[in-house]
């Protein structure tokens, strides 16, 4: 889902957030939050809880962001802001693909000229492509990052209570399926991303998004059947293999 850059931009909040928790630096002390640019205030920061509990969970800590409400209201902003973008690379990549045909079929049968010439169009027009991909790619992962670390600033409490409260005394992110994650395998029982995203949603107080008309319309083939889960929106990549 996210890029490397996004990765190192959460890792950071997420410990900054901990740190804000912890920080419980008197106001008489030399070194005071004034003294220091960006330091959290010792009188809003709480204490950091001790992990007294003796298990150990998992969550994928991208796929809480972006499952909880508020990820998907802002990512689903970001996306409908960025579809026109997407819409004028489809439209640069079917003209590429017809000159390449074109260039396939009936350079044979083109004069020396005519095919140089159409030779230099795609080849310019492919510089344009590649640059636009590159600076979509760029915007996007630039506005993904800023959402993505923003949320999880304050998800990073809600994680630390709900693992304290439940007797956790590790908690491992399982974000980047192995080899790319240190995480070989891990047990569906012992992973929390789905608490704590329903616990993020009642304290953010973000409701959830409205489901698209076609899908609101259509009549439930099983009125039985359980409403699929928010992780369920997270391509299955960014979690490692469940045995």
């Amino acid at each position: 889902m996210t890029s490397k850059v996004v990765r190192i931009l959460v890792a950071a909040v997420f410990c900054l957030s901990l740190f804000a928790m912890a920080q419980t630096t008197p106001a008489s002390n030399a070194t005071s939050p004034a003294a220091v640019p960006n330091a959290p205030s010792s009188a809003s920061a709480a204490p950091l809880p001790a992990a007294t509990g003796t298990k150990v969970g998992s969550i994928n800590i991208e796929l809480a962001v972006s499952a909880c409400n508020e990820g998907q209201r802002d990512l689903g902003a970001l996306s409908n802001k960025l579809g026109p973008k997407q819409t004028e690379l489809k439209t640069m990549s079917d003209e590429l693909d017809g000159l390449k045909k074109q260039l396939n079929e009936q350079g044979p049968k083109m004069n020396e000229d005519a095919a140089g010439a159409l030779r230099k169009q795609i080849e310019a027009k492919q510089k344009v492509f590649e640059r636009a991909v590159q600076d979509a790619r760029e915007e996007a992962q630039g506005q993904q990052g800023e959402i993505m670390p923003r949320i999880l600033g304050k998800m990073a409490p809600v994680i630390v209570k709900y693992a304290t409260d439940n007797g956790f005394g590790m908690i491992i992110d399982t974000s980047q399926p192995w080899p790319q994650g240190p995480v070989v395998w891990y047990g569906q029982a012992v992973d929390i991303t789905q608490a704590v995203v329903e616990a993020y949603n009642v304290k953010s107080g973000v409701p959830a998004p409205p489901k698209p008309a076609a899908a609101a319309s259509k009549p439930a083939t099983n009125p039985a059947a359980k409403p699929a889960a928010p992780l369920a929106t997270k391509p299955a990549t960014t979690t490692p293999p469940k045995q």
